[in-house]
């Protein structure tokens, strides 16, 4: 049973170690958004998407050897991390550690990524205004008022374009 604790301590510092690379690709994913450096916004997203499925496969590892010690050990029941320290004393500091060290990088994480997909959204909300109102100007030809601003048409809804 130890060995297999072990194991999902050894998997708990991977989860970690793959997090910190996520926080950093995270982190210069930010910087390239602010100087609007596109080609360092794909590279750091390409390694962000990889580092995901890297923590994905490293996750479902994780859960299917906690679901094989439970098996062996008996368990009933959802075996978290708490519980596995309930269950095992002699790794309890070291998997309640890691524990905390894997939801703080999770949290930050969570945090930029955040930040970054709201500033994402307002540049695409304003870029999608900008686009419909060129659409707009230059869907019919030139209606223009006596100042020489164009004239443009209201939006269309979508109860507008079945009618």
């Amino acid at each position: 049973m130890s060995r297999q604790v072990l194991e999902i301590e050894q998997m708990l510092r991977q989860l970690i170690i793959e997090h910190q690379k996520l926080l950093g690709h995270v982190e210069t994913h930010e910087q390239a958004m602010r100087r609007f450096d596109l080609r360092a916004m794909d590279e750091s997203a390409k390694l962000q998407e990889a580092a995901r499925s890297r923590i994905a496969a490293m996750e479902l590892r994780r859960k299917s050897a906690a679901v094989a010690l439970a098996k062996a050990s008996r368990i009933n029941g959802e075996l978290t991390i708490a519980r596995l320290a309930e269950l095992f004393p002699a790794n309890a500091g070291s998997l309640l550690s890691l524990r905390d060290e894997l939801k703080t990088i999770a949290g930050e994480i969570a945090g930029k990524t955040f930040v970054a997909s709201r500033l994402a959204g307002a540049v695409l909300g304003h870029l999608n205004t900008a686009v419909r109102l060129f659409a707009g100007v230059t869907d019919r030809t030139g209606v223009y008022t006596k100042s020489g601003s164009p004239i443009v048409a209201r939006r269309n809804g979508i109860m507008n374009a079945i009618a």
